[in-house]
């Protein structure tokens, strides 16, 4: 008998043959989510990574793209459009928002997502770059093609969540989290290549 397993969502699934135009995205949390999943790397289950304590939920479909990585490229890329010294990779499979009319109502899922933008978010010197993107077919969103057709309060909610969703209450620490840039279509595709390159580095195989 032919024992079938399961593919580990960050190794196991591809890309898309037609990246970065349009990536495969690996769902892990949505916005009904009381608690934050992030997958598991060694298992390639989803985890349950801590509890959502305050009020500050995401607001749309979250998740990673296969076979990225965010290491020396994506630092280097970091560091020429910031002019900041010192920044390197999280080390994190690279991070995409999904823009979506209908309601997904889990994660774990598989969808197919066309980038038209990103965030330049830094968390303490790192590159955590959060792509955003529209679900291909979308009835409402799957004409946008650039964030200047994403109307301005939602790109400004996703920033305030970014922005946000690291700091405790009641504290004078700095803000954990930065965005230096935002970005439209080009500069997500030019993350996405260069996650690409250090996926191909880093896990040759």
């Amino acid at each position: 008998m032919t024992i079938r397993l399961q593919a580990h969502p960050w190794h196991g699934i591809p890309i898309g043959p037609d990246a970065p135009m349009v990536v495969n995205a690996f769902i892990e949390i949505v916005p009904t989510d009381t608690v934050k999943y992030e997958i598991d790397k060694a298992s390639g289950h989803l985890k349950l990574d801590r509890p959502q304590q305050f009020s500050n939920v995401c607001p749309a479909p979250y998740g990673f793209v296969p076979h990225t990585w965010c290491e020396r490229r994506v630092a280097a890329l970091a560091i020429e459009r910031t002019g900041r010294a010192g920044i390197v990779g999280d080390g994190d499979p690279l991070d995409v928002c999904v823009l979506t009319e209908r309601p997904i109502t889990h994660g774990a899922l598989l969808v197919r997502a066309r980038p038209i933008g990103g965030l330049r978010l830094l968390d303490r010197g790192e590159a955590d770059d959060k792509i955003l993107a529209v679900l291909v077919d979308d009835p409402a969103f799957g004409a946008w093609r650039e964030l200047t057709d994403v109307p301005r309060p939602l790109v400004d909610r996703l920033r305030h969540y970014f922005l946000t969703y690291k700091d405790l209450p009641d504290t004078t620490a700095p803000r954990r989290c930065e965005i230096s840039e935002v970005y439209g279509a080009t500069g997500a595709h030019d993350v996405i290549r260069a996650a690409m390159a250090d996926y191909a580095s880093g896990f040759p195989d």
